[in-house]
């Protein structure tokens, strides 16, 4: 991305005149050379830090639906914004409840004592947090003890249909069917979240080749309060827009509980060095022969070789003959 960055200097009587132009956002033009005045800005060495910068829009995370496999009539059906936890009734059929297993496997037969795999396995994870693909007298028991609580039949045979199987908690979006309809097995419900909420940041191609995985980010939400995140994942170019989805887990939920869907300013951190000289941006100058140089206060041109970029402040990285506390030439302000 950097290699995007255009530095157009005019040095003129020992003195130079700097335009920096971005291609993506800014409109900047070369201001004509005797309208330019110039300044002092001092090398400093330190830790500095490379951000993507953009707005994102916070929301609930994981969408996806919730589909039923039972058969009779919708006797009560979940609302929307309604939280609903593992083990709990999300609505239902022929006033039988359809309860939320955790797990990842949808359900595809009867599972009663006797039965074994993945699908075992996970019925007794959801259940009893062990790892054992076996139906055995536990798992029944088990079984038992969830329809007793929901208020179901209590068989110890958990039937097709009896549950919806989904990686964890919901957050209820919009429903889809109806009191009295009837209930068609393979049918979607209603759409779901998880509860819990992320950020998601669409960049251009060349802004995603700098972020990874595990980046930390700060997010501004619209009350000016700033909390941190973790870049948690990255998508794949959107053919509809060429842009990149990234989503930002936030490490402190509760700062943004009151808010369900809100554009916020989102800075990721996508490198760092402790020990680098630093100067402005501006006060890079194209050298002829290819390359980049600074301007000291005594009018020497140093070349030097560029480090990280810290857009948000406007600072570079330089390597070459220079030393902290020197002054480099920019634009005035």
């Amino acid at each position: 991305m950097k290699a995007l960055l255009v530095v157009l200097a005019v040095v003129i009587a020992g003195a130079a005149a700097v335009v920096v132009a971005d291609p993506f956002r800014a409109r900047a033009r070369p201001q004509p050379v005797a309208s330019v005045r110039t300044g002092l800005a001092t090398v400093r060495k330190g830790q500095l830090s490379s951000q993507v910068n953009q707005t994102g829009t916070l929301s609930y995370a994981a969408p996806r639906s919730v589909v039923n496999r039972a058969s009779g009539i919708y006797t009560k059906l979940p609302e929307p914004g309604q939280e609903v936890g593992c083990g709990k009734p999300l609505y239902r059929v022929g006033d039988t409840p359809v309860v939320l297993l955790c797990g990842t496997a949808p359900p595809y037969r009867d599972l009663s004592e006797g039965d074994s795999g993945r699908d075992v396995r996970q019925l007794n994870r959801a259940l009893l947090g062990g790892s054992s693909g076996y139906f055995g007298r536990r798992t029944r028991a088990a079984v038992r003890k969830l329809q007793d609580r929901v208020g179901a039949e209590v068989t110890g045979t958990l039937k097709l249909g009896e549950a919806v199987i989904m990686p964890g908690p919901l957050r209820i979006g919009t429903v889809s069917v109806k009191l009295g309809m009837t209930a068609a097995p393979g049918t979607p419900i209603a759409t779901a979240t998880s509860t819990g909420r992320q950020v998601t940041v669409n960049l251009n191609p060349a802004q995603q080749a700098e972020v990874r995985t595990g980046n930390k980010v700060r997010i501004t939400l619209p009350s000016g309060r700033v909390t941190p995140g973790t870049v948690s994942g990255i998508g794949t170019v959107a053919a509809s827009t060429s842009t990149v989805p990234v989503y930002v887990t936030l490490r402190r939920p509760r700062d943004a509980r009151a808010l369900d869907h809100a554009p916020v300013q989102v800075e990721i951190t996508t490198g760092g060095v402790k020990d680098a000289l630093i100067v402005p941006v501006t006060a890079l100058v194209v050298r002829a022969g290819g390359g980049y140089a600074v301007e000291t206060d005594d009018h020497r041109l140093v070349p030097v070789r560029l480090g990280l970029f810290d857009d948000a402040e406007g600072l570079v990285q330089v390597i070459g003959s220079l030393a902290p506390g020197q002054r480099v030439v920019v634009p005035a302000t």
